[in-house]
């Protein structure tokens, strides 16, 4: 499921700058990504927001596996928060270990990935990615969507 976001309401990513500022001039491809953490934040973001032609463009093309803009499109996810675990980049080889939490069927779960990325030509690129699985948040943690509440008065009650 994408959600219609306008260029100054806050980037899904989590950076806390606005569409505009943040991942939407990357989507427009009128300007790179710089890191492999500010590529992984803008795929996730393509991904809430529906751009997965800038998907498949940012996905090296020898790690695609046949993968298409249709099949991306064919999911109905209700994307919740990313949290960037860890940052990782030595010239031009990169990883961004993350959770992208989703709903699905009144089910909290995330994508908990140890994501690899390589730079090409100035573009960096994502690559292949580890999965991982991890534990649901504890109904007095921070809210996953960074909403500054707790999880039980947030997220948790879509559950329900």
């Amino acid at each position: 499921m994408t959600i219609n976001i306008t260029p100054t309401d806050l980037c899904p990513c989590g950076s806390q700058n606005s569409y505009q500022q943040c991942c939407l001039p990357l989507h427009l491809a009128t300007s790179v990504a710089q890191s492999p953490q500010q590529l992984m934040r803008s795929r996730y973001c393509a991904f809430v927001v529906g751009q997965f032609d800038y998907l498949i463009s940012t996905h090296h093309p020898d790690f695609r596996h046949g993968l298409t803009v249709a099949q991306l499109a064919q999911g109905n996810t209700h994307w919740l928060g990313l949290q960037v675990l860890t940052t990782k980049q030595v010239g031009c080889h990169g990883e961004v270990t993350f959770k992208a939490w989703y709903l699905d069927n009144k089910h909290i779960d995330a994508i908990y990935e140890k994501s690899s990325f390589v730079l090409v030509e100035g573009q960096w690129l994502y690559t292949e990615g580890t999965q991982m699985s991890t534990r649901a948040p504890e109904r007095n943690e921070p809210c996953i969507c960074h909403s500054g509440r707790k999880f039980k008065h947030c997220c948790a009650k879509l559950t329900h």
